[in-house]
Formats: structure tokens, sequence, C-alpha cells
């Protein structure tokens, strides 16, 4: 997570933990170590068979959203997040209802990332739709709208759209608190996504694993489009923060 200030750039550093080919005792450790090192947040990847090509399809994988409950439980001052979640998998209000309680668990440290998803083989293996780039593009919209909704209101909500609706649906309990779990928007198309960021997000992630790796060209280019996605919405850009996923090798 960086920040800029006067003085240049504050950052703060998480990981991304691997789902694949581990288990539970293995993440167990390392987010304890991490818990009581240096870093700032633990994020888990949102999949159901190993995303690599690489990779066996019939290795071990971990489902995200139990795991990182199961972090909450065992960390004191980690945040944490899937990074991100495909919402193509769950219902967005199943979801903000899965975020909430979440956040109750870990005392408030939770982050709520979420995006169109990509990763087709996933939805042929267990029979879910896989709908074309613009419309998970309009159900990321829908989404995001939704989710922001239900997390600052005050009252049971309604929401009618295309693919997703409510009807006096209550979000309670919601964040810790009280508190408004912050809202990750995953991916970096430039037209849609990035939008739709602006219109309801918190907060940007650049994703080095896709398209172009990751370079500060890169990401001043996309702060960039989002500023002005910002502008055209009515948006103060400072309110978002800004993150990227670096992958490293070892």
């Amino acid at each position: 997570t960086c920040a800029r200030t006067d003085e240049g750039v504050d950052m703060l550093i998480g990981s991304q933990l691997h789902t694949n080919s581990t288990d539970w005792g293995q993440v167990q450790d390392v987010a304890r170590i991490m818990d009581d090192g240096p870093w700032a947040s633990v994020w888990v990847p949102d999949h159901f068979v190993p995303p690599l090509a690489f990779l066996d399809e019939d290795g071990d994988c971990l489902e995200g959203w139990s795991l990182l409950t199961g972090i909450a439980a065992v960390t004191r001052s980690l945040r944490m997040g899937v990074l991100v979640t495909g919402n193509t998998y769950r219902n967005p209000a199943l979801l903000a209802k899965m975020a909430a309680t979440v956040d109750q668990i870990s005392g408030g440290r939770l982050e709520l990332g979420i995006g169109a998803a990509w990763h087709v083989r996933e939805h042929e293996a267990y029979g879910w739709t896989f709908p074309s780039m613009r419309e998970r593009s309009d159900r990321l919209e829908e989404a995001a709208a939704l989710v922001r909704a239900l997390f600052t209101s005050d009252g049971p909500v309604d929401y009618h759209g295309r693919y997703y609706q409510l009807d006096r649906a209550p979000l309670s309990p919601g964040g810790f608190e009280g508190r408004q779990i912050p809202l990750m928007i995953g991916g970096t198309g430039e037209r849609r996504t990035l939008r739709t960021l602006a219109m309801y997000g918190d907060i940007l992630n650049v994703d080095g694993f896709a398209g172009r790796g990751m370079s500060v060209e890169l990401y001043e280019e996309k702060a960039a489009v989002l500023n002005r996605h910002c502008e055209n919405v009515g948006r103060d850009p400072a309110e978002i923060r800004h993150t990227a996923l670096v992958p490293t090798k070892l």
C-alpha cells in the first residue's frame, strides 16, 4: 500500500499467500509469523483449481474466504483480504454478508476485494456460467454499487439492477463497531473497471501478474486514468488508496 506525502511515498508491505500445494497448518504458521513481524497485511487469492497452466489441476487448492476466516481468528494486527474475489462465484449480497462476518471476527481488519473474474477453467469445472467480458464488467459495476449500498446504509437496502436485486435486505451486523469496510476493485481495465472504482471503490490495485508486468510507468498510467474518471464522476481521487501487487522471486 502506497500513500504520497509531502516527504515522498509512505509504503506498507503485505503478502499474498499461496492457496494451492499447501495446507491449513502451513498457512496458519506463516500468518502468525507475519503477524509478529513488520508485515501490514495478508492476502489470499480466490481460486478453486490452481490458476497457472503449469500447475496440476487436480492438486490441492484451498478456498479463499474459508481460509481468510481462519487467518482472522489466529492473528491480531494484520489487515487482510481476498485479492480479489471473483464476482461470478458468489452473489454480491452474500459476499457482503461474508465480509461483514469476517470483519467481526478480525476486529475490523478486513478489506473487501472484488473483480470481474477471469479463470474460465474454474467456471467449466464447477458448472458456473462464464459471461462475456462486457457482461462481467456490467455485473461487477452492479455488484460494487450493491455492496457499497449495504456497507453505507443505516437500514435495509432495496436494489433493482439488471442482474442483482435486493428487497429490504439488512446487513446486520455490518462492519466491526460500525466501520465501513473498504472496497477494493480489482483490475485495471481503463474504460470500465477503473470507472467502477471511481464510482464505488476505496482502493486501487495494480496487478503486476497481469498483462505487461509491474512497473512505475504502468502504475502512473493507471493512476492517471483513475484520476480522470474521478473527475468525471465528481469523486475526490484522494479518497482512493493506491496499492500494487508486485511479483517476487526468492
